[in-house]
């Protein structure tokens, strides 16, 4: 990342033109079939023709029946910044030796003045063949733009979703942790998996980078290595710790340790439960605690949980409580994390009954070792006293799914509706430049998206509107809505006169996403057989669907 894009820290300031936040993002990133078609365009004196594209994908990701919408920002960071500079022409001449030097010229000049960019708002609940962005601007330029901009939506879309979906799993009510900078696919994919699970949903990071570039919070305490790391209490050299209140000062916290571990050894509630502990995670917690006394929070599952793990963590946060501290809790990361949270559970709240600490049994109980959303579901069915999952590979990496699959198509070029036909009806465009509108009923919920020509008249609250499925004639239905939302705005109207609706800070973006997830029918949402959500066209756009179909489509001939 470079200082200037570093200056971008927490989005305090949003005043165009800001950068796209990975400088790999240039005019550059994209197919070379783009350039070729671009000087193809330019040689037949085609290259101005004002053309409109759709950016949208075919299938919900992972089995269900949504999908969030990301990236859209950095699309609009692209094109505020799109501009070929002089070591890149030169590179492209290199790569291109048989173009006329009146292309590179050309391409030496261009930007996306000319270009305007609807979408549908970030972070917003989005379905198939509904347009998430409509590109419009002279062909040659638009055809620049559709690696980046596939590229940039859809990773960011797939991991929100996996994030959204996750989050929905785990219930509102569960702290959810991103994990994954380690197993991502390199750093930009660990920085945009960061950031977009938490638009998902998410309430922190263990990426630094990523809260320092986003804002993000950060949660992290220690790993196995460190609590090995340490051989006895003997190695503890400064052994004292201030009270919270800062009154006075404990000159030997490991002493206050030691007897509060013998206190749980001894307690008559317990049973005689506990032995011997292992003195080098006693070390290593009693360490960790002096360091971060308000926030210690300890790996319990590197020599033996229940023998070890959890009495030397009570040990330890009731030392700190003796000191006016409180401790934060545990975490789990390996074994059978139901009877463990459990057991865990059943011994924090026996010794907040033995010592007389009330809020003890309620310790935080963080559990991680390769979660998704699969095993999260049977936690749930077995039952667990879990409250904070740290997820990683299986979220970063969208180990469910590969990709999203968004295509950009040609709809419409100089005012003329276009069509890409194929023999798998769901690979079959949907032509012409388009409004989208997304229609609820009496409950509040959506019930159906709807895309109209765009001239057509907007559907009206309280009127009938005939939905019909895009492709199948007998899917149809007649809708009366109680509201009417159009879901493409302008977020980039180039030099057009036209206002802009302006971006959101992340956090807002992730606070429209939980709120489009409650919006939504139950039975949309979840994660076996989820109904599928309809989307359709007006009558009038399904007829000039059909007629220019068949009018493109040639006739064969029998013999």
């Amino acid at each position: 990342m470079t200082n200037a894009n570093r200056s971008n820290a927490g989005e305090a300031e949003r005043s165009w033109p800001l950068r796209p936040t990975n400088p790999m993002v240039t005019p550059l990133l994209t197919d070379l079939y783009q350039f070729t078609m671009a000087y193809a365009y330019w040689k037949a004196g085609k290259h101005r023709d004002r053309a409109v594209f759709d950016l949208y994908f075919r299938k919900n990701p992972y089995g269900g029946e949504y999908t969030i919408f990301a990236g859209l920002e950095e699309c609009i960071r692209l094109l505020a910044n799109f501009k070929l500079e002089d070591d890149e022409i030169a590179f492209l001449r290199s790569a291109m030796p048989t173009c006329e030097d009146g292309f590179f010229d050309y391409l030496k000049e261009i930007d996306c003045a000319e270009v305007e960019v609807y979408a549908i708002p970030e972070a917003s609940v989005v379905f198939p063949k509904i347009p998430l962005m409509r590109i419009e601007g002279p062909v040659a330029v638009v055809q620049l733009l559709e690696t980046p901009f596939v590229n940039l939506v859809n990773y960011s879309s797939l991991v929100t979703t996996n994030a959204a979906r996750h989050r929905f799993v785990a219930g509102k009510s569960k702290t959810l942790l991103e994990f994954g900078l380690r197993r991502a696919q390199g750093p930009d994919g660990g920085i945009s998996a960061s950031r977009y699970c938490y638009m998902g949903g998410f309430d922190a990071t263990s990426n630094v980078e990523a809260g320092r570039l986003f804002g993000i919070p950060l949660r992290g305490t220690h790993s196995h290595a460190f609590v090995s790391s340490y051989i006895g209490l003997d190695e503890i050299i400064d052994k004292s710790l201030v009270t919270h209140d800062g009154s006075r000062t404990c000159h030997d916290f490991v002493s206050l340790v030691r007897s509060q571990l013998s206190k749980i050894q001894l307690a008559n509630s317990l049973h005689g439960a506990f032995g011997e502990t292992n003195q080098s995670e006693l070390a290593a917690f009693t360490s960790y605690a002096l360091a971060f006394p308000n926030s210690f929070l300890a790996l319990v599952d590197t020599y033996d949980v229940m023998k070890s793990g959890l009495p030397n963590f009570c040990a330890v946060a009731l030392a700190l409580g003796d000191l006016g501290y409180k401790a934060i809790g545990i975490r789990l990361d390996s074994g059978d994390l139901a009877y463990l949270s459990i057991k865990a559970r059943e011994l924090f709240c026996a010794i907040e009954v033995e010592f007389g600490l009330p809020g003890f049994g309620k310790m935080n109980i963080a559990a991680s070792n390769d979660l998704n959303e699969e095993t999260i579901d049977a936690l749930n069915k077995q039952g667990h006293e879990i409250d904070a999952f740290g997820i990683g590979t299986y979220l970063v990496t969208c180990y469910a799914q590969a990709a999203l699959g968004c295509v950009f198509k040609l709809v419409e070029i100089n005012n003329q509706p276009r069509i890409k036909l194929s023999e798998d009806v769901t690979k079959v465009s949907i032509p012409c430049k388009k409004r989208c509108y997304r229609l609820y009923g009496r409950e509040g919920y959506p019930l159906v998206d709807i895309m109209t020509r765009d001239d057509e008249p907007p559907p009206k609250v309280g009127e009938r509107i005939l939905c019909r499925h895009p492709f199948n004639e007998s899917k149809r239905a007649y809708v009366v809505p109680q509201r009417v939302e159009q879901l493409l705005k302008c977020y980039w109207p180039g030099d057009s006169v036209k206002p802009r609706t302006e971006l959101l800070s992340l956090k807002q973006n992730r606070e429209r996403c939980m709120l489009h997830l409650e919006q939504m029918r139950p039975d949309h949402m979840r994660r076996l057989n989820p109904t599928p959500y309809k989307v359709s066209v007006s009558a009038n756009l399904y007829d000039f669907i059909h007629f220019l179909w068949l009018n493109e489509a040639p006739v064969g001939e029998l013999e």
